[in-house]
């Protein structure tokens, strides 16, 4: 049986986006007959909210999207928020610690600025790190630890990295893409990467579809899933939607927010059906529920480039029109 999620940060509001990335990750379990899985991403604390946390379930409840376990429904994986799970986390980072293959980064903020201009590795995760403090004797490391409480970075191995993914097809990625990543960082908190890996493998997630901007983090997690001798999932990365403006649709689209849209009262079918015809699952725009679009969903039929919403996407989304 295939076990999917989905894992939002309660940071801010649920938008159009993130919905549609909801909603093709549920289609693709219950398509499947298999379980679907709602997990709280609340690891960086300060950047999130609580009180968002109920927010997003409603709005994913009032959308028509369900889960079979989560932070509201238990289940025997729990629990379904991060920021109660760091037992885990702090177990793995102990294993990578022993088995040698993270080492402490004393570069500051400033530090890491000033190589913005250096060649970008990954795109979703910013300028390649030359690796500064990787090689530092024994006696460098406690000079600078008597300054400064180091993060926690992964040693990316010298080998190239092939997977397959189910929209983006075969990716091959070279030999130490990216560099080298922090996985605790200095001021304690557990690194997106290593988080994810760790309650992915624990909750025995199988797929893993999520948005297009986290592909390049997939070779990363791939290394995390070896160093810790778990099994990884099958990957698919959907596209990202992008406004008239060209930016792509964030939680400044005020408008596009799902409280906002709910607030005027618009039927949660019409976006449904405008998303899935939008994804090319349907051929017409027509309202419909989540469950009306199972028997159409296939990851063949999502295309690989970016959706381009135009004005009149925008008025139908946000009931203007």
């Amino acid at each position: 049986m295939i076990r999917g999620r989905f894992a939002p940060t309660p940071s801010g509001l649920m938008h159009i986006g993130n919905l549609c990335t909801a909603l093709l990750a549920w289609l693709q379990v219950r398509k499947a007959g298999g379980r679907f899985v709602l997990r709280m991403e609340d690891i960086d604390k300060p950047r999130s909210r609580p009180e968002l946390t109920k927010q997003i379930i409603d709005d994913l409840r009032w959308f028509g999207i369900d889960w079979d376990e989560g932070p509201d429904v238990g289940g025997p994986f729990g629990p379904y928020t991060q920021s109660e799970r760091e037992e885990l986390y702090q177990d793995a980072l102990k294993k990578l610690l022993l088995e040698g293959w993270l080492y402490p980064c004393y570069c500051s903020r400033a530090d890491l600025m000033s190589i913005a201009s250096a060649p970008h590795g990954l795109e979703s995760e910013g300028p390649v790190y030359p690796g500064t403090c990787r090689q530092l004797t024994e006696t460098e490391r406690m000079q600078k630890e008597a300054v400064k409480k180091p993060s926690l970075r992964f040693a990316m191995p010298d080998k190239p990295i092939t997977f397959e993914d189910g929209i983006a097809g075969v990716k091959q990625i070279p030999p130490g893409a990216g560099g080298d990543f922090v996985v605790r960082r200095a001021d304690g908190i557990i690194g997106y990467q290593l988080a994810v890996v760790v309650d992915d493998a624990a909750m025995g997630i199988t797929d893993v579809l999520r948005g297009w901007d986290l592909l390049d983090s997939t070779p990363r997690q791939l290394l995390l899933y070896e160093a810790l001798q778990l099994q990884a999932p099958r990957f698919a990365h959907v596209p990202l939607l992008y406004g008239p403006d060209g930016e792509r649709l964030s939680k400044r689209h005020g408008s596009l927010a799902a409280a906002s849209i709910r607030s005027k009262g618009i039927a949660p079918q019409r976006i449904v059906g405008r998303i899935g015809w939008l994804l090319s699952l349907i051929d017409s725009p027509e309202p419909m529920n989540p469950s009306d679009l199972i028997r159409e969903f296939s990851l063949t039929k999502i295309q690989k480039h970016p959706i381009h919403l135009n004005e009149e996407d925008m008025k139908a989304l946000t009931g203007e029109a």
